[in-house]
């Protein structure tokens, strides 16, 4: 059985602390403030339902009355679904994604699909403003969800 030396124990304590320092770290935003859509008004058109937008979920699971469900954005099938969706919408359209997996800091679904809304030219879309999660800023406001 081979042991392992002072530095071999030092360099895997570095590795390990330096990889969660990294996954710690916040991803930077590629929204603007304006850009968030609040749940109360998004929530009062839903129950209005009249001039409603395109609502696309790009997170794990479909809870917004109206929502299309693209699936995750963080995973290569749910990109491909999204920009499936968005391939039939007029550029000038509103849209509304949402994610609600976990706070905007450490969510994997978000960024992507604002990307790609940014790299086909869509003018008009919109983040749900969910910064810790669905069930926190959605559900337990009493907001209208899918039965």
């Amino acid at each position: 059985m081979r042991k392992f030396s002072g530095l071999g124990i030092c360099l895997c304590f570095v590795l390990v602390a330096c990889t969660q320092w990294a996954c710690s770290q916040s991803k930077p935003q590629n929204w603007t403030p304006e850009q968030l859509e609040q749940p109360a008004d998004l929530a009062k058109v839903i129950k209005e339902n009249k001039d409603l937008p395109v609502i696309i979920n790009i997170g794990p699971g479909a809870i917004i009355p109206h929502s299309i469900d693209a699936g995750m954005a963080s995973e290569n099938g749910g990109m491909e679904k999204f920009a499936k969706i968005i391939s039939k919408l007029d550029k000038n359209e509103k849209i509304v994604i949402y994610c609600g997996c976990c706070p905007f800091d450490h969510c994997p679904n978000v960024r992507p699909a604002i990307d790609e809304l940014k790299n086909k030219g869509f003018t008009n879309y919109y983040l749900l403003n969910l910064p810790s999660n669905i069930n926190k800023d959605w559900i337990s406001k009493g907001y209208p969800v899918n039965k």
